[in-house]
């Protein structure tokens, strides 16, 4: 235990940083002008408290001195005040919703930019064992930690460094209006008081969680581990007698999370206690050296209203603070466990073209292999497919098909040589549905295509009829595309591709899951489809593999054969494969 502790303290300082970097990738001259319009709005409320009571203030003393002379009375300019505090409401207003549009819309922008380049991240990753290892044992929980994490990095901008630099912000306009009013050791009092107080109840809230905060966190994700394994192992814990003892160690892990909540919730009490007692202070005090001021003739009794409620209006920024220091521990975690250096890893940019006439060129790729479980690695293949023509890859499961597939499609970075390849399209060996309409399941580009274009791409997958029995193309699909077979499901996935276009197509077995008559009737659809089109097929079925006018022969992730339609070598290979 002590030896996590110590990597994780050795880590956490480079972590934050690396995350708001990560954040602001992209978006610093937005995300500033984000903090800018909190400071602006923040500052138009603390000048509409103190102008309104400088007017007031003023507006009674003219009225005094009306009594001994009218024309002071008649002197005495509300115009001005009176347009000021209409103004300033209309800023602080639109500034407020302003800011919390820009800063809101530009932090959920940013975990989206940061959550695509840390999965490509992970993707291009070949060569570190332990984050392929972990992704295949435990995908459902990590991605779980994945998500939770990036929604609590977002406190990092839109909890702390927002009103931080808001407070911060109006504590300097304070104090530097009382230099210009002449106050200069009254300016630092203010500026020291402000900072010192208002900053310094936010870093005690922020230590005082952090340890409970983390601990939360950490039991929090374990008891939704444990939920999940006695939803899906609740007859077997039964028939093992073990299903009372299970519910009890999670309600008893409940129970110290209800603690660990109260502790936390009692320490922002407290830290909201300090703040209105420092606001308190604040305003007692600003009192006092402006009565003192005043009494000296050093500042009007006008001027000496405005700077009490300014001064007073100036500690409310820090409670905007509270929230996000009791965040802190979620966030620092986040940045832990994140991976941000992967970030580095990660390819934003489509591949290169390749040479002219080419679809797809490899030159020298190797990639590790992972595990022993893993398909097989590239060891040196070099491999180019020519513009609209079909080249099948095949050999034995594990042989490296699907490898470089992926690398193909920009999913795998090589650890040596080179990857090019036009854009393309993917079919894979599991369909990705969603719970939506048929129509929307087949178009996710969100073209404009007619319905008759879908129905003709349902029917070259062989779907039409069976989407017509179940409602049409609104039909809606479970969740993964619960409702359809396995073979159906890959048929629907097929229809999606036709529809897509594109110069390249990378297809992983494309029939798999199909019985032979459907099969037959799918691949016929899709060898008229590949005429005249780019494409690099995955497979070990014959009967894929003859839509290639190329046969490349892999194993353990090397060449051993390439060979073109008509020749000895391809009709041999043609014949090591399956039949069905």
């Amino acid at each position: 235990m002590s030896a996590t502790n110590t990597t994780n303290s050795t880590r956490t300082p480079r972590a934050m940083p690396l995350l708001l970097a990560a954040l602001c990738q992209g978006r610093r001259g937005v995300m500033a002008a984000g903090a800018l319009l909190a400071s602006a709005a923040t500052l138009a409320g603390a000048l509409l408290l103190g102008i309104s009571g400088w007017f007031i203030t003023a507006t009674a003393a003219a009225g005094f001195v009306a009594a001994g002379a009218g024309a002071a009375a008649i002197a005495f300019d509300v115009f001005t005040p009176a347009a000021s505090i209409r103004l300033l409401a209309l800023l602080r207003t639109f500034g407020r919703y302003g800011e919390r549009l820009l800063t809101h819309s530009v932090a959920l922008h940013a975990l989206v930019g940061v959550r695509e380049r840390l999965l490509r991240g992970f993707a291009a990753r070949a060569d570190d064992e332990r984050a392929a290892r972990e992704w295949r044992l435990q995908p459902a929980r990590l991605l779980l930690r994945l998500t939770r994490d990036l929604d609590a990095a977002e406190a990092l901008y839109l909890r702390l460094l927002v009103p931080a630099m808001a407070a911060l912000f109006s504590a300097l306009v304070i104090s530097g209006w009382l230099l210009w009013q002449g106050h200069a050791l009254l300016a630092l009092a203010a500026l020291a008081w402000l900072v010192s107080g208002g900053f310094g109840v936010a870093i005690w809230l922020l230590r005082a969680t952090a340890p409970a905060g983390l601990s939360l966190s950490r039991h929090a994700e374990h008891m939704r581990q444990q939920a999940l394994d006695i939803a899906g192992a609740q007859a077997e814990l039964a028939m093992a007698g073990r299903l009372d003892a299970t519910l009890a160690a999670v309600q008893t892990r409940e129970v110290h999370l209800a603690r660990l909540e109260e502790g936390i919730q009692a320490r922002d009490a407290l830290a909201g206690a300090l703040w209105q007692a420092l606001h308190s202070l604040t305003l007692a005090a600003a009192t006092l050296c402006a009565a003192y001021l005043v009494l000296r003739c050093s500042m009007s009794a006008a001027t000496a209203a405005f700077f009490v409620l300014i001064a007073m209006a100036g500690m409310e920024p820090f409670t905007a603070l509270r929230r996000g220091a009791s965040q802190w521990a979620a966030t620092e975690l986040a940045a832990r466990r994140l991976r941000l250096p992967l970030l580095a890893q990660a390819h934003e940019a489509p591949l290169p073209l390749p040479d002219a006439g080419l679809a797809v060129q490899l030159q020298g790729v190797r990639t590790r292999r992972t595990d022993r479980l893993d398909a097989a690695a590239a060891e040196g293949i070099s491999l180019e497919v020519p513009r609209g023509d079909c080249v099948a890859l095949v050999g034995a499961s594990g042989s490296g098909k699907s490898t470089l597939l992926a690398l193909a499609a920009g999913l795998l970075a090589p650890t040596h040589g080179s990857v090019r390849a036009l854009p393309s399209f993917a079919l894979t060996q599991q369909a990705v549905l969603f719970a939506d309409s048929v129509r929307a399941n087949l178009n996710l580009q969100q073209r404009n295509v007619p319905d008759e274009q879908l129905w003709a791409a349902l029917r070259t997958a062989g779907l039409d009829d069976l989407m017509r029995e179940r409602g049409g193309l609104d039909a809606l699909l479970g969740e993964g595309g619960t409702g359809l077979s396995r073979g159906q499901q890959r048929r629907l996935a097929l229809a999606r591709l036709l529809l897509a276009g594109g110069e390249l197509w990378l297809l992983d077995e494309p029939s798999d899951g199909l019985d032979a008559v459907t099969a037959a009737d799918v691949l016929g659809g899709l060898s008229d489809a590949l005429h005249g089109r780019s494409a690099l097929i995955a497979t070990h079925l014959r009967r894929e593999a003859v839509l290639a006018n190329q046969l490349v022969l892999l194993e353990r992730g090397r060449i051993t054969a390439h060979a073109a339609r008509g020749s000895t070598d391809y009709e041999r290979i043609l014949a090591q494969l399956r039949d069905d």
